[in-house]
C-alpha cells in the first residue's frame, strides 16, 4: 500500500506494478494475474453464467458504487468512514480533494443529477437484485467462489464494516440479511485472521 502515491498511472486505485509494468483497475489486474498464475476462478462457469456474473459486476462497479459514493462523500461527508478508519493526513487531504472530483463525475455520469432520495432508491434496487440472485447460495455463482465475488465483496464489505449509520447498512439489517451473511462468510473463508489484522487487533 503506497500512501505517497495512492493512485496509479490512470489516476485510479488499486493499481500494481508487475515486472516494471504498471496496471491500473482491479478488473484489468485480475485479468492479467489470473492467466499468468493459473488462478482463473471462473473457468467452470457456462457462457450464460459468465454473462450473468459480468452483468452483476458491472451493476455493482459502474452503478451501485456511485450511489454508495454519493452517500459517503456528499451526504455523510466521510464522517462514518473516518470513525472506523485510521487515515493518514496526506491521504485524508486527497479524499477531500476527491470529493469535489466525485461530485463532478457524478454529474457527468448522470447519477448526480437525481435527488438524494432517487439515488438511494436506485442503490436499494441494486442491492435487492443482488439479494434475490444470491438467495441462499453460499456464493454468487453457486457453491464455490468465483471472480465476481471479488468485485461484489469488495463493495459490500464497505457497507458492512465502513458505513455505520448508512441507509445501505440499515437495508442489510432489515431487507437483505443474506448480503450481510455473505460478507461474513467470505471474510471467514478467506481472512480467518481478519480480527488480528485490525488496528487495534480484536479477539
Amino acid at each position: 500500500v503506497d500512501y505517497e502515491e495512492p493512485t496509479g498511472p490512470k489516476g485510479k486505485s488499486p493499481w500494481i506494478t508487475l515486472n516494471g509494468e504498471e496496471i491500473a483497475d482491479s478488473q484489468l489486474i485480475m485479468e492479467r494475474l489470473g492467466p499468468k498464475y493459473g488462478k482463473d476462478f471462473s473457468t467452470h462457469l457456462s457462457p450464460e453464467e459468465k454473462v450473468i456474473a459480468r452483468s452483476m459486476r458491472i451493476m455493482v462497479e459502474d452503478h451501485f458504487l456511485w450511489c454508495y459514493a454519493y452517500w459517503r462523500y456528499i451526504i455523510d461527508d466521510m464522517k462514518a468512514f473516518r470513525t472506523v478508519a485510521k487515515i493518514p493526513k496526506s491521504l485524508l487531504l486527497l479524499f477531500y480533494t476527491f470529493k469535489g472530483y466525485v461530485w463532478k463525475v457524478m454529474k457527468m455520469q448522470g447519477i448526480g443529477r437525481h435527488t438524494p432520495q432517487e439515488i438511494e432508491e436506485m442503490g436499494r434496487k441494486d442491492l435487492a437484485a443482488l439479494s434475490t440472485w444470491l438467495g441462499d447460495k453460499p456464493f454468487f455463482m453457486g457453491a464455490a467462489p468465483t471472480e465476481v465475488d471479488c468485485a461484489i465483496f469488495g463493495t459490500l464489505a464497505q457497507i458492512q464494516w465502513n458505513s455505520p449509520g448508512s441507509p445501505y447498512l440499515q437495508m442489510f439489517d432489515s431487507k437483505f440479511p443474506n448480503l450481510a451473511a455473505y460478507c461474513m462468510r467470505v471474510k471467514e473463508k478467506f481472512w480467518p485472521d481478519w480480527n488480528k489484522c485490525l488496528d487495534p487487533p480484536r479477539a
